[in-house]
């Protein structure tokens, strides 16, 4: 059995290797990886930091600021920075790392780069395992940065302890329209970019909007990459207390559905069941619906 490290600050080069490893066997599935699920030591009281909001928001830049604020109170860091998968080649980028390069080199500082692996929330089950990963090595936060797909991404407030929405002032004329997403999930707004034309207009009726519900939430402005704004966010995430307790088995079942789908569904051969549906898309009469039902049937 793989121990993991429970680690100190400054973390040491062998405790980076042990998670790394940890982490490559969970995300991949290799042999060893449920025996590391299912010895974690989860009692731990890292704050779970969601990052989400739409492309171009300044994510990866907000999160570097708060990095570099977090590592001047000697804090220990761990962050999961999360790219689309192509649908195609099944590759990806991982582009954010490249705005986060200023912190590979500290030591209280862990950085990985995930691949969404198709999940089109933003969100895989393998991302859930690897934070729990990271949770059992004692970091002090985790910040998982979500690919930004839009209004569709809001699993990760079933991982968070604290979602941090970050808009644009660009999206003003937007508000309405995305009420019923990324608007429902958000325990922190926060506008960044605010030093672009109408970035007030955009906060206040942003605020108004807010204050329609039974919670106030806080909005804030911020210019990431100037660092401008980070210590009153660090402020509001610190003064943010949990979620209710009544919210435990909602966010516990979220967790739960996704773990049991990846479970349900890990032996279907992907590249074989698109080789099967090319093959019959070439029939006449071919039918998606009939064709999933026949698939499903033989699998049974």
């Amino acid at each position: 059995m793989m121990h993991l490290p429970r680690i100190q600050n400054p973390i040491q080069p062998e405790d980076y290797k042990k998670i790394a490893r940890a982490l490559t066997l969970v995300e991949n599935d290799l042999d060893g990886a449920e025996d590391i699920l299912h010895h974690l030591n989860l009692n731990s009281s890292a704050a779970i930091i969601g990052i989400t909001g739409p492309p171009g928001a300044g994510k990866s830049t907000l999160v570097n600021a708060l990095i570099n604020s977090l590592s001047e109170e000697n804090k220990l860091i761990a962050v999961l920075a999360v790219d689309p998968t192509s649908p195609f080649n099944l590759g990806s980028l991982l582009g954010d790392r490249i705005r986060m390069m200023e912190q590979f080199n500290k030591p209280n500082v862990y950085i990985r780069s995930v691949a969404t692996r198709g999940s089109l929330g933003g969100l895989s089950a393998k991302i859930i395992e690897m934070v729990d990963v990271l949770r059992s090595c004692g970091f002090d936060y985790i910040i998982v940065e979500t690919v930004g797909v839009g209004q569709s991404e809001v699993e990760i407030v079933g991982l968070a302890d604290i979602t941090i929405v970050v808009m644009v002032p660009e999206s003003g004329d937007e508000i309405q329209s995305i009420k019923s997403g990324l608007m429902e999930i958000a325990d922190i707004f926060v506008v960044n970019k605010a030093d672009r034309e109408g970035a007030d207009t955009f906060a206040n009726n942003l605020k108004k909007l807010v204050h329609q519900k039974a919670t106030e939430i806080p909005v804030l402005k911020t210019i990431a990459d100037k660092s401008e704004g980070i210590s009153e966010l660090l402020l509001a995430i610190k003064n943010y207390s949990r979620k209710a307790l009544s919210l435990k088995p909602f966010l516990l079942t979220e967790k739960a559905w996704r773990l049991i789908q990846q479970k349900k569904m890990q032996h279907i051969d992907k590249k074989k069941l698109q080789q099967n549906i090319a093959e019959a898309s070439e029939l006449k009469n071919f039918n998606l619906y009939r064709f999933v039902n026949n698939y499903i049937e033989s699998d049974l």
